[in-house]
């Protein structure tokens, strides 16, 4: 075997394994897709469930929890009324709820709902409850009646 087959091979599998290692990571996280079916999955739990049960499961159950994905649900005043990552917050008033940049999160997300009905609301940096770092977020949601259902994703 000449020298130039060896090291070409070990540069191929080298950057095989670069590839493996980024896609590992990478299935770490949630993607747009996964974010907007979840949503989905949550209005429709919603509709078939109705609203006390299905915000007890978004905030405490599992079945609406995937990595870094999980279901949130505001009303249109800014009040959380479920959170899949910090049960903490449900029952708060958060429309004054800035990110670090001084980005007014939930007023965004509000306008985005009564004006749109539907859609991504990004550019903003929230604490991502896997890696437990401030992150880049985006953040799909729905509006159902008076509220809002979410689910963001990561960007490290």
């Amino acid at each position: 075997m000449s020298f130039h087959f060896i090291s070409r091979r070990l540069l191929c599998l080298g950057a095989m394994g670069l590839l493996l290692a980024s896609g590992v990571q990478a299935a770490d996280q949630g993607t747009a897709a996964e974010a907007e079916a979840m949503v989905k999955k949550a209005v429709a739990y919603i509709k078939a469930h109705g609203p006390e049960k299905a915000y007890e499961e978004f905030t405490n159950g599992k079945s609406f929890k995937d990595r870094d994905l999980y279901i949130i649900v505001y009303d249109l005043n800014g009040k959380n009324l479920a959170q899949g990552a910090n049960p903490k917050l449900v029952g708060k008033d958060l429309i004054g709820l800035k990110d670090p940049d001084g980005k007014p999160l939930i007023q965004m997300f509000v306008d985005l709902a009564k004006n749109k009905g539907k859609g991504w609301v990004e550019g903003y940096k929230f604490l991502n409850p896997v890696s437990q770092k401030i992150e880049g977020k985006a953040m799909y949601l729905e509006r159902v009646g008076e509220t809002l259902v979410g689910c963001g994703i990561y960007k490290g």
